[in-house]
Order: structure tokens, then C-alpha cells, then sequence
């Protein structure tokens, strides 16, 4: 039997396709490809397949191949031009090269086809500045975004504004949970950005009549699930809309800082350390006092200001946070448990700013100061500072904050006791206080435990999978 090696080498990937419903008029918008292993190998099932090539050390390769195969089959199905693909982006790809082999096709895409590169929320905290990178690449090419499993984490409503996607995929748990005071946090949230972006909403998993009525009153104008057709080969003929899926405006780059982008439109006030150390703290507060998972962006200018007791605090902040990051000359990339770090350069323009960026769903805050470069005792050192709770002015700052982030630890590496075709990954349900994505021997992958519920999904047809006694001992066992 081939392993894994075999199957990379060969490309041996093919792709399904489930339609994309736009549900005002019932024609097909387009595609989402879904890729596949060697049909009765053990790497059939997606989860499979791409647990083995991470375990390889070749996951970023096979991300390439699965996008390279869907863009080689919709190229060569010669369907409506209006049509528009969507497919998956591993996060760890953001940074990798296309391997030569696959460029031709991938060249040929970026020509011909009208794609959206769909991420989660996960991309976004792996590697910030690598996706913001590869982001603005996607949008070069014309190209659109669109954020995955939105409300499966509730994590993903604070990342949502730094994607800035085009679409906004409601998870399919969403529609099966509508009364939930979760799921209409999430709908509100979404609807915000929605209203304020211009950007489409699609719910996932409409298997009946009852889920696609909910997903027009959450706001959904296209839908996907088996209501609509299972993922299989693309047809001979399509009736599409006549209209492609418009794509929103992009954010401008960014080569401010975040004092030059906040001043320039707000008060500056002039004070010592002393009294902005108080309003720090408050905007820091946050992140835990609101309810809401929030980013915290900070920029402490050196190392030596990021003193243990910060050190405790931002960890204790990243246990609740999607990202929770810290910028100064000197720190490590891990400064501190779960926090990112970035190193700034002797002539970084930031090493003179000292800034605390919070993003939640709701509400955002930023405090931005300029060291106006004193000697003397700490307390008394002076700043210029401004302080804005404009969402907009915020996330134009955060944003050049988060450009300087890099890659963190891949989330699946040297976990103890997981064993070599296990990955974890904290995920979130409306009904789940605490989960793990966990590749088992049976195939069948995520899972998730909340105060008095143990659930298992299939992920190729994300629905729940039956039990075995072998898969419960196992995610007991890691759960421990």
C-alpha cells in the first residue's frame, strides 16, 4: 500500500463541489471545493489526509495541491464565468511557496477564475502578518475572502474585522440553534459588519425548509447544505446567476503607526507615565470585563516595560482571547503562556510608541502615546497620547499593529500524551465550554465537550458520528 509520501508526490487529490445558492432567486453562485484522498485509501477522508501530511511535515504542500486540483477542475468544466469558487487556505500556507509543478495552473486561475479563498479563524491567530500578507495577494488578483464557521467559535467574531472578508459563513450550528442567546450575539455581530462593510452573509448546513427560513432572518442571502445538493463532481450545465457575487472594497495598506493613524484624527493630550499607567490598565481591562472575546494588541517599546506581573496578566488575558499579542525591542516570540510576541528593530518607528489595542465584537478602544524621549524616573516620563473608542479608527490601528506579528507554534506540535495522528485545536460550540479537533484511527475527528455534553462529528459531512468505545477512551484519555 502507498503512504502518504506516495500520495503527495502523485498529487493523487481530487476534488467534490457543494453549491452555493444564492436564495433570492434559487440559481447556483457558485462552488465550494472539498478535497479527497485516493478513493479506499486510509487518506480518503479529508481529515485523514491532511492529518498525515502534517504529520509528515508536508502540510503546506498538500494545501497547495488541494487548491491547485479544485482550480484544474473548475477551469476545465468550462462553466459560466459568473460563477465563483470557493476554496479552502490551510493557515501554515500563508507564507509557502507554490510548488513549481503546481504554478501553471495556479497562474491560469488567477487569470480565469473568479475565486474566494476561505480561512478560519485559526489563520488569523497562527500567523497574523503572514495572513494579512497573503491577503493582500488574494485581493491583487482580484480575488475575495470569506470567513469560515463564523459562530463555531465564538473566538472568530473578534478576528472578523482584521480578515475583513467579502463573505461571512455562518456555521451550520447556527441554524440549529436559533433561540440560543450565543447564536444571537453572533447574528448581531455579523449583521453589523454586514450593514457596515457591505459584505455577503451564507449560512451553512440548510438541510430543510425550517433551516433555510432561519437562515433568512439571520440575515443570509446565500446558502449551502444538503438542502441544496451533497458535495460530487460538477455538472455538464449550470444555471447561474446572472450576476457574479460582488466583492467589497478592500482596507488601504497601512505604513502608519498606530499614534501617527490616531492622532492625526483625535486630541492629543500631553501626561506623564504615571497617569497614563490607569488608562492602560482600563482599556487592557477589556478584554476580561465584557463578556466578549476581544484581541489585545500592545507595544511596549522594550522588553524591560514588559515586567513579570504584565507577563501574568496578558497570559491570564490570553486564556479568554483569540490573540493576545506584545511588541517591544527585545521579546520573544512567546513572551509570556499563550501570548504572541513580535521583536521591533533598533530603528522601528514603534519603539517610541506605547499602545494597548482592544477588538472585540462589539465595542473597541485604543490607547496610543508618543514618548516624547525624557530621562529621569519612570513615573515621570511624558507622552503625548490620544484615546478613541471609534471602531473604525481602532481597527485601522490595530491592524498595523498586527502586520508585525508573526507565525506562532503550530497548534499541533508537541502536545504531550498525543499520540502521531493526533492534532488538537481548541474549538467552540453555543452548547461546548471546551473542545479539541482530535484525528482518532477511525477517521472520524472532532469533538468537543461541554459541562454535560460529549459530542463527535464527521467532518466530511459535519454531522454527528456514532460513538465507539475505542474513540471515547481515546478523547477521554486527552481530555484529562
Amino acid at each position: 500500500m502507498p503512504d502518504i509520501h506516495d500520495v503527495l508526490d502523485r498529487r493523487a487529490v481530487t476534488t467534490l463541489f457543494q453549491p452555493l445558492i444564492d436564495l433570492a432567486s434559487g440559481r447556483v453562485l457558485g462552488y465550494e471545493a472539498l478535497s479527497r484522498g485516493p478513493a479506499g485509501s486510509p487518506w480518503e477522508s479529508p481529515a485523514e489526509l491532511f492529518a498525515a501530511a502534517r504529520q509528515a511535515g508536508r502540510l503546506t504542500e498538500l494545501d497547495w495541491i488541494c487548491r491547485a486540483r479544485a482550480y484544474e477542475s473548475a477551469l476545465n468544466a468550462g462553466l459560466d464565468e459568473n460563477l465563483t469558487w470557493f476554496v479552502n487556505m490551510e493557515p501554515a500556507a500563508a507564507r509557502a511557496a507554490c510548488p513549481p509543478d503546481l504554478l501553471p495552473v495556479v497562474e491560469r486561475a488567477r487569470r480565469g477564475l473568479r475565486v474566494v479563498t476561505e480561512m478560519t479563524e485559526r489563520a488569523i491567530a497562527s500567523d497574523p502578518s503572514g495572513l494579512l500578507q497573503s491577503m493582500a495577494t488574494v485581493r491583487t488578483d482580484g480575488w475575495g475572502t470569506a470567513l469560515d464557521d463564523v459562530g463555531a467559535d465564538p473566538m472568530s467574531l473578534a478576528l472578523m474585522p482584521f480578515v475583513h472578508p467579502d463573505v461571512v459563513k455562518l456555521d451550520m450550528g447556527m441554524l440549529r440553534a436559533p433561540g440560543d442567546p450565543q447564536t444571537a450575539r453572533v447574528v448581531a455581530a455579523v449583521a453589523a459588519y454586514a450593514e457596515s462593510s457591505g459584505a455577503i452573509v451564507l449560512a451553512e448546513g440548510i438541510e430543510t425548509e425550517e433551516h433555510l427560513a432561519v437562515a433568512r432572518t439571520m440575515g443570509a442571502t446565500v446558502g449551502q447544505g444538503w438542502h441544496f445538493g451533497r458535495p460530487a463532481p460538477l455538472p455538464d450545465t449550470v444555471s447561474a446567476t446572472p450576476q457574479p457575487l460582488a466583492f467589497i472594497a478592500s482596507p488601504h495598506p497601512e505604513n502608519r503607526t498606530p499614534y501617527e493613524i490616531v492622532a492625526a484624527r483625535r486630541p492629543v493630550t500631553r501626561t506623564s507615565k504615571a497617569q497614563l499607567m490607569p488608562m492602560s490598565r482600563h482599556v487592557e481591562a477589556l478584554v476580561t470585563d465584557g463578556g466578549e472575546p476581544s484581541v489585545l494588541l500592545a507595544c511596549f517599546q522594550e522588553a524591560r516595560h514588559f515586567t513579570p506581573a504584565t507577563a501574568r496578566r496578558f497570559a491570564r488575558m490570553a486564556a479568554v482571547s483569540p490573540l493576545v499579542a506584545a511588541l517591544g525591542a527585545g521579546l520573544t516570540d512567546a513572551p509570556a503562556r499563550g501570548v504572541r510576541g513580535a521583536c521591533l528593530s533598533d530603528d522601528d518607528a514603534l519603539r517610541g510608541e506605547w499602545n494597548v489595542i482592544v477588538v472585540g465584537p462589539h465595542r473597541a478602544a485604543a490607547l496610543v502615546a508618543l514618548d516624547l524621549g525624557d530621562s529621569g524616573p519612570q513615573g515621570e516620563r511624558r507622552f503625548d497620547f490620544a484615546l478613541t473608542h471609534d471602531r473604525a479608527l481602532v481597527i485601522e490601528a490595530a491592524r498595523s499593529l498586527l502586520g508585525t506579528a508573526g507565525p506562532g507554534p503550530d497548534p499541533g506540535a508537541g502536545r504531550p500524551g498525543l499520540g502521531p495522528n493526533i492534532w488538537a485545536d481548541k474549538v467552540g460550540d453555543t452548547s461546548v465550554s471546551l473542545g479539541f479537533r482530535f484525528v482518532s484511527p477511525d477517521g472520524l475527528v472532532e469533538y468537543a465537550r461541554g459541562t454535560r455534553v460529549l459530542v463527535k462529528i464527521d467532518p466530511a459531512t459535519r454531522r454527528p458520528a456514532p460513538w465507539t468505545p475505542e474513540a471515547r477512551t481515546d478523547l477521554e484519555g486527552i481530555l484529562a
